[in-house]
């Protein structure tokens, strides 16, 4: 997995949700992007997959998924390659 796509989707949290407090460095690639970790809502999801549509071309099918992808940096950078790959 690329520091690149892992700086690239920090990047996008920041301008889509609108954090400009916040630089890449300060979320962690690790930390939980909801409840106690970087503390993101649902309307904040939306707004990521909104995001990885547009950044990335890839889909959120469902709620179930879109648990999984968000739960950090990491595993929406996993979802965006497996997806690319074709898995």
């Amino acid at each position: 997995m690329s520091n690149e796509l892992i700086e690239t989707l920090k990047q996008l949290i920041i301008t889509r949700l609108k954090l400009a407090d916040l630089t890449p460095d300060m979320i962690e690639t690790d930390a939980p992007l909801f409840g106690e970790g970087l503390g993101l809502d649902s309307i904040d999801a939306l707004e990521l997959v909104l995001g990885l549509e547009k950044e990335f071309g890839v889909v959120i099918p469902d709620a179930e998924v879109g648990r999984k992808v968000f739960q950090s940096v990491r595993t929406m950078a996993q979802y965006v390659l497996d997806q690319k790959e074709g898995f």
